[in-house]
């Protein structure tokens, strides 16, 4: 098969023509030395103007070259442009981009530096040297051996520099990495968006001077532009993929905390029909999600008088709750906290309501056992029953004072009273005992018949002042009495009522058995204060000696608010020492 010949361009043809003229030029020379011995001349111009013409087809040539070496530059440039916005991996880009731009600019070496944009310092992002490149200086530091005066020059200025012999550049005089480095053509052009400069394009050479020219700036100040957008298309890139990120995670964290929460959550649309309901409503309402989404709210609770609470929320914007009984099926009635919400757009404008579901059934019924058990055993203990539960049987042995209470004696009650009449009345007498004590955090050891025992520092309700608190806990019973006279319409003389308080050391614990166990005191502090009520005058409060001193040691002397009677001594059943008491008054 016959080759087809190939078609001459421009440039060759330009050759073509040159090497024409220098033949005709030397055919010339060998005819006129011809013609001079036959006394004979060329045209005078006739040399003159084949060289003349041989210079003009020269600068020809050299503009053709380059005219096409400035399109090949801008053809490759196209191709950079069209690889920079087919990709939005900024790394991937910027390396293939700078290959292009070190071979036509003929670069020994190039940088691509960029602003860290929470910081400002500058990053070497990418970094490229070609195969004549000189050695690093230092065996392979990792010191960046370029001109940072140039870098902050151009990111200072916005500003393109082309230095084409470093050296001589007024510019550049005293610069002492130009020196070190033997720069010698230096490029340097801005990377900016919308006016921000936030890197540059830095290319130079250490071998030669005039490698860069106005036509490499150019060309570099072109790709500078294209690659500017292709960073901050990147980076906005990056920007939306991290945002998407937060968001999904964000979203995960809300669907597993609105799943993990241990109330019921329902939300509702503008028309409150179901949108989205968690596990724990699913529990408490005994509903599928799937079956309620879609409903009126009104349908998932029935029995709820809602009407008030969805107005408080549409039109003045709070919250409202209430508690309330719903009809579920295959569990029949439960009581419910039901708090209403209004759900806002970022407009602040209600777009829904949220409700807010927690089971209150089971919580009621243990608040009633437990209210039904504190009327039979003290408050404190039931409160901590599993502290006291822990206690050893045997106890311990602490400082603490007692008190022992006689409202009315039963002999004191008409004769004609039925056993009816005389109960009632000793819970009323009772229950007069027992507030003040309760609020002096006295705990009801038990209630003898028609008496009160109480203890003040026991492991379940510890005090410094228990002496102090005891005395003022009988003051306030002497009162309540009395207020209780004037309620009866009843005037005794004397009073009813007599206490004994003791202060010393008692033991404190469970006894009993494995399967039935109480929480009490004993010891001869107990006893010896049931003596000194039972040795009181009726209408009377005596404390004994230990508790006197106490009160003493503890307030740093006498209250001012009491008043300690004469030393009285008292001979009680059982006690074979005098027992030194006094009795007490409110000043």
């Amino acid at each position: 098969m016959t080759e087809q010949p190939t078609q001459p361009t421009a440039i060759g043809e330009l050759r073509q023509l040159k090497t024409m003229i220098e033949e005709i030029e030397a055919s010339l020379r060998s005819q006129q030395e011809i013609l001079k011995k036959r006394g004979m001349n060329l045209p005078p111009m006739a040399m003159h103007a084949l060289s003349a013409i041989r210079g003009d087809i020269g600068r020809l040539e050299t503009a053709l070259v380059d005219d096409q070496t400035e399109l090949g530059q801008l053809r490759a440039l196209s191709d950079t442009y069209a690889m920079i916005n087919s990709s939005l991996d900024l790394d991937h880009v910027l390396n293939q981009a700078l290959d292009v731009v070190v071979s036509l600019t003929g670069a020994e070496r190039g940088y691509i530096v960029l602003k860290k944009p929470e910081t400002g310092a500058l990053e070497f992002r990418v970094s490229r040297e070609s195969d004549f490149a000189m050695p690093r200086q230092g065996g392979g530091s990792e010191e960046r051996e370029i001109s940072f005066t140039v870098l902050n020059e151009v990111l200072d200025t916005g500003q393109p520099l082309l230095a084409d012999n470093a050296y001589k550049d007024e510019r550049l005089q005293g610069n002492q990495s130009i020196a070190r480095f033997t720069l010698r053509s230096v490029l340097c052009v801005p990377l900016s968006y919308k006016g921000v400069v936030f890197g540059v394009v830095y290319v130079d050479n250490r071998l030669r001077t005039g490698v860069f020219d106005q036509r490499s700036k150019t060309l570099l100040s072109a790709f500078a532009n294209q690659a500017s957008i292709a960073v901050e298309n990147a980076r906005l890139f990056s920007s939306i993929q991290q945002s998407l990120l937060e968001i999904t995670q964000t979203k995960e964290l809300t669907d597993n905390v609105f799943a993990s929460i241990g109330s019921g959550v329902v939300t509702t649309d503008s028309r409150t029909r179901v949108t989205q309901m968690n596990r724990a409503a699913s529990v408490i309402l005994a509903r599928e999600e799937a079956h309620a989404l879609g409903e009126s709210l009104a349908a998932l609770l029935p029995g709820i008088k809602m009407d008030g609470a969805l107005e408080k929320v549409r039109e003045e914007n709070e919250s409202h709750q209430i508690e309330a009984e719903i009809e579920v099926p295959q569990r029949g009635k439960i009581i419910a906290s039901v708090k209403f919400s209004p759900l806002k757009d970022s407009q602040k404008n209600v777009q829904g309501v949220a409700v807010v579901l927690d089971d209150l059934t089971d919580q009621i019924a243990r608040e009633e056992v437990l209210n039904t058990v504190t009327t039979y055993l003290p408050s404190q203990l039931v409160k901590d029953i599993d502290r006291v539960s822990k206690l050893p049987l045997g106890g311990e042995r602490r400082e603490m004072t007692c008190m022992y209470i006689e409202p009315r004696p039963i002999y004191s009650y008409p004769e004609d009273y039925r056993p009816q009449q005389v109960m009632e009345s000793v819970n009323l007498y009772l229950s007069r005992s027992t507030e003040p004590i309760h609020r002096y955090e006295g705990i009801i050891d038990k209630y003898m018949g028609h008496e009160v025992m109480a203890l003040f520092n026991s492991q379940l309700n510890p005090s410094h002042d228990h002496a102090l608190r005891a005395v003022m806990a009988a003051l306030e019973v002497r009162d309540a009495f009395l207020q209780l006279y004037e309620e009866l319409g009843i005037a005794p003389d004397p009073h009813y009522y007599r206490i004994g308080i003791n202060t010393g050391i008692a033991t404190l614990g469970n006894v009993g058995s494995v399967s039935r166990r109480e929480f009490t005191a004993i010891g001869d502090t107990i006893n010896t204060a049931k003596r000194i009520e039972e040795n009181a005058s009726y209408g009377q409060v005596l404390i004994s000696e230990s508790a006197r001193a106490h009160i003493l040691k503890t307030n740093g002397g006498s209250p001012p608010d009491l008043r300690f009677g004469e030393r009285l001594e008292l001979t009680a059943k059982g006690k074979a020492t005098i027992l030194v008491v006094y009795e007490v008054f409110r000043n």
